[in-house]
């Protein structure tokens, strides 16, 4: 795989000068072209061997074009926020925006490479990450994100010759870390990896580009000549990832039957019962939150629900029952501008609650299935991947010890009624009813169809959703924190066996 890049690639000094400046006038016109355009972001990911000319090259290109448009971001050894969340975060909360450039050291396959070559897991767990920087970079691209990928390579030989004519160059000498000595060391299992992770995760979305690094001007010209095709052709593209569906999403429905109508909604708590199952169950979490074991896990509450279904007042029951410092309620609306410049699930990455903490959000990333789907927000092609991309998020976070607990609040369409009614004629609930609520009431069918899918792609054994009848207000409010205080207990439970089997 790196035969070619190992050959002796070279460009004269005045071959180089005499191509820099209209190379360098295109890469402005296509980076203006842009950030004029703001459809896609640019992320360009940064690897290879250590002395090949990475930070020299990407040092040309911030001088070539506006640096005030380019993002360089470096990820050396976690931080201890970073470490307090799933692994993925980190690289989130730092994508460009539409009409940026990002620029990554240190990223996602750098982390994995570095681990595998030190023994710091086996070919399984490299395997894992592998898989998980494909769906990764998909779903970027599905979003209509721009990735290059860019492996600096020199060979053995050359790696050695330069590092040691640097350490004999008194001025120059400083630019050796200790990683490039470590990695003249683990070269050949650093190449062998990196050949693997090349290998099954260079994709028509997002392929690899392998660069000789040995020579300087044919470094720069040919990653300045890459960037600028690719550019240039995804500009010039009416959509950066057009997608079709061709047949019908999910299939015609035979009948009229709905997961949905399978619950019991007279489910019903006196005052008195209430009362007293409220005060136990909030005391019972106010307890599991303080229990030493909460500091291996973080806890994420999603609420949904049919409109006026009582999500507000379930959520004021369970944030009663603990410290304010403690959780985070984060309430989903339509997405601001920031948002939309962003991939889909950004917004709710950049929320994700460290260990020890509690984040609720009121409405989430099912917003994309549900109102966008039913309301023609998004494309076929965008909801019917969401499913997949949910998943795959949910496994992620619970794979770091974050535990998710999802409700569907439901109701029947008499007590939304009557609730609405009462939201008009109270002068204080006024604010909750909307002309979006009665016109979404109009797509009451729509919406159980999507809710019912929903529920059929998306509860999983990691995170399953937990159906409410919620026609009584009561009932309701103590099932969740009830289901919440279970899925609480039960990953403690887990994760003591599991502390006990690694003692063992």
């Amino acid at each position: 795989m790196f035969e070619s890049a190992e050959i002796g690639h070279a460009i004269d000094d005045d071959t180089f000068d005499a191509a820099v400046p209209a190379l360098r006038e295109a890469l402005l016109e296509a980076q203006f072209e842009l950030q004029q355009q703001k459809r896609f972001p640019v992320i360009i990911l940064i690897n290879g061997i250590e002395g090949a000319g990475k930070g020299e090259t990407v040092k040309l290109l911030n001088e070539w074009m506006d640096p005030r448009l380019i993002e360089v971001r470096t990820f050396d050894q976690q931080t201890d926020e970073e470490l307090a969340r799933p692994p993925a975060w980190r690289y989130w909360r730092m994508l460009p925006a539409k009409g940026r450039m990002g620029i990554f050291f240190g990223n996602w396959y750098s982390q994995m490479l570095q681990g595998r070559v030190h023994g710091l897991f086996k070919d399984p767990r490299l395997d894992q990450a592998i898989a998980g920087a494909e769906r990764l970079e998909k779903m970027l691209c599905d979003e209509g994100a721009l990735i290059f990928k860019f492996w600096f390579h020199l060979s053995k030989k050359q790696m050695k010759a330069r590092l040691k004519a640097l350490a004999d160059d008194p001025l120059h000498s400083w630019r050796i870390s200790p990683l490039d000595w470590q990695q003249s060391q683990t070269y050949d299992k650093f190449v062998k990896y990196g050949e693997r992770v090349l290998r099954r995760t260079s994709r028509d979305y997002a392929p690899w580009h392998v660069i000789e690094g040995a020579d300087a001007n044919y470094r720069s010209l040919a990653v300045g000549k890459i960037l600028l095709e690719g550019l240039q052709s995804a500009l010039k593209r009416s959509e950066v990832n057009p997608q079709e569906v061709s047949a019908a999403p999910l299939g015609t429905p035979v009948d009229q039957l709905n997961l949905l109508d399978s619950l019991d909604l007279s489910h019903r708590l006196d005052k008195k019962d209430y009362e007293e199952q409220l005060i136990t169950e909030q005391a019972r979490l106010s307890g599991l939150m303080r229990d030493k074991r909460m500091r291996r896990h973080a806890l994420i509450a999603v609420f949904e629900g049919n409109d006026a279904a009582g999500k507000g007042g379930a959520i004021r029951r369970v944030a009663a029952a603990l410290d304010p410092r403690q959780y985070n309620i984060v309430p989903i609306a339509a997405p601001t501008e920031e948002e939309r410049a962003q991939p889909y699930l950004w917004r709710f990455w950049r929320h994700i609650p460290a260990r020890g903490k509690f984040t609720v959000f009121d409405r989430s990333w099912y917003g994309r299935v549900l109102v966008e789907r039913i309301e023609g927000f998004c494309k076929p092609a965008d909801w019917l991947r969401a499913y997949g991309e949910i998943n795959d998020f949910e496994e992620q976070l619970a794979d770091s010890g974050v535990i998710v607990v999802k409700f569907w609040l439901a109701i029947d369409k008499d007590t939304q009624m009557a609730r609405f009614q009462e939201r008009e004629e109270i002068p204080f609930k006024r604010f909750k009813i909307t002309e979006d609520d009665w016109r979404n009431r109009d797509k009451w069918d729509a919406y159980r169809s999507a809710v019912g899918d929903m529920v059929d792609r998306t509860s999983t054994e990691i995170a399953p959703w937990t159906l409410v009848e919620a026609n009584d207000k009561r009932w309701a409010r103590v099932k969740v924190l009830r289901t919440i205080n279970r899925a609480l207990e039960e990953a403690f439970e887990k994760s003591d066996k599991q502390a006990k089997k690694r003692k063992d």
